[in-house]
């Protein structure tokens, strides 16, 4: 790979490209009135997915870039749970109780957090609220230090299915860097207890470019989680933003690698996890080759929203919680993120919705564009003009972004089709931003291409 490019791309700031756009570019004009409005219709759409997200956490991770809250109490999180529960109605009523659900995700924080029966009556509340297919599947993030056994127990009553294990490094020289102590054995003990209740799938996040990371640390670290044969891995490249998250100014700057060294650590991870029988998936997954993921990336039909790369279809995500993000046809819907304000609002019987986007034709069209860019490396810009009835060709001429990709070789188009080079698609978010309307006026940080 070119030093040259590496230099070049490896240190720009890019967004993750988990939805078009990106949240800067949410406007408090979008408000629970346009969100009211787009529920309305929204069981006509097909089924929806629902994500809920729990901010809480027993202690901070100084690398943590999520809306999270410590607490080292129960009360808040059942306070909390109770204000999620009457968010659901309100939803729900405006939404009709005739909706098809097909996924649920629990992020966090830690959703985890939560007492078995608090989660076994959210559950239950969601599934009289909305009409759950016969085989929806439910998602849960975990953090393997603080699962209890009756939790697990609850999770597999429940049909819970897929679950995301936070790992991120098992050196424990980076562990104390980053606030996270987590041994092997603490992982292992997760994965055993979600295997025996009928978890199928199992996810484990890692991280490159930590405090005190090495290129020996990462594969080590891969060696070691790959035993364990998790059907998937997400690694991601650590975004360090202490102007955004004041408790990563706990970490020393000094001891973070350089763009040269991030990219070599990411490489190094992906070399091992295909040693290990891995698929390459999109930008920052590995999957095994029978996974539905690895399927879905071999067909072209993989998609990409919140939570990264998925094989979710639907085209509607109703958003739960403080700081949660809805997707519907019309837009984007987002929630307000201090707790308090939150809870206000809900308690006053309105949807706690702080910003959102309604989305323009030619938004989708990009939004088109950098998905398949994103999940496939390429794009065939002939196929969408036909498939939208909207004339792509304006996104070429005088594009001066997309210009340079192509001079530098990262990209080549032929035939109105855009791809990605072999050797360049680290810098696929490079080339996605080259279609992003908005890049680079909204004057917000994001994290490092590479």
């Amino acid at each position: 790979m070119s030093d040259s490019l590496v230099a070049k791309y490896g240190d720009a700031r890019l967004p993750r490209y988990t939805s078009y756009p990106t949240a800067p570019a949410f406007s408090a004009a979008v408000g629970p009135d346009e969100y009211v409005k787009g529920l309305a219709s929204i069981g006509k759409t097909g089924p929806v997915s629902v994500y809920l997200h729990v901010p809480f956490c027993r202690s901070m991770c100084w690398y943590c870039g999520c809306h999270t809250t410590i607490t080292r109490q129960d009360a808040p999180v059942v306070e909390y749970l109770d204000v999620m529960r009457e968010e659901i109605e309100l939803v729900s009523f405006a939404a009709g109780n005739d909706v098809p659900v097909r996924n649920v995700h629990f992020g966090g924080g830690t959703p985890t957090i939560m007492k078995p029966q608090e989660f076994t009556a959210l559950m239950a509340k969601l599934r009289s609220a909305f009409a759950f297919e016969a085989d929806a599947s439910v998602a849960v993030e975990i953090d393997p230090r603080t699962l209890a056994a009756s939790m697990i127990e609850a999770l597999g009553e429940n049909g819970v299915d897929r679950a995301s294990l936070g790992v991120q490094s098992f050196d424990p020289i980076v562990q104390t860097a980053i606030n996270r102590t987590q041994s092997f054995e603490q992982t292992e003990a997760a994965v055993a207890g979600l295997r025996s209740t009928g978890v199928a799938s199992i996810n484990f996040d890692l991280i490159y470019g930590l405090p005190k990371q090495t290129v020996q640390s990462c594969v080590e670290t891969v060696r070691l989680a790959v035993q364990l044969r998790p059907e998937r891995f997400a690694v991601f490249g650590y975004a360090h933003i202490p102007a955004f998250k004041k408790h990563q100014r706990l970490i020393d700057d000094a001891s973070l690698p350089d763009a040269r060294q991030r990219n070599e650590q990411a490489e190094a991870i992906a070399q091992e996890l295909e040693k290990a029988g891995y698929e390459r998936i999109g930008l920052d997954h590995f999957a095994l080759p029978e996974d539905q993921l690895a399927v879905a990336a071999r067909q072209g039909t993989m998609r990409r929203n919140f939570q990264g790369y998925t094989t979710d279809d639907c085209d509607s995500l109703i958003g739960l919680g403080a700081s949660a993000i809805g997707r519907l046809p019309t837009g984007y819907m987002q929630n307000h993120v201090p707790l308090g304000l939150y809870a206000e609002r809900v308690a006053s019987g309105v949807l706690p919705t702080a910003k959102g986007y309604l989305l323009t034709e030619e938004d989708k069209l990009r939004g088109r564009i950098i998905e398949r860019l994103m999940c496939d490396f390429e794009v065939d810009l002939g196929r969408l003009s036909r498939e939208l009835g909207f004339d792509t060709g304006f996104l070429v001429e005088r594009n001066e972004r997309l210009g340079e990709l192509v001079a530098d070789g990262v990209v080549t188009i032929r035939d109105n089709r855009i791809v990605v080079s072999q050797h360049a698609r680290f810098m696929v978010r490079a080339v996605a931003a080259a279609f992003d309307a908005y890049f680079g006026s909204l004057g917000r940080t994001h994290s490092k291409a590479a």
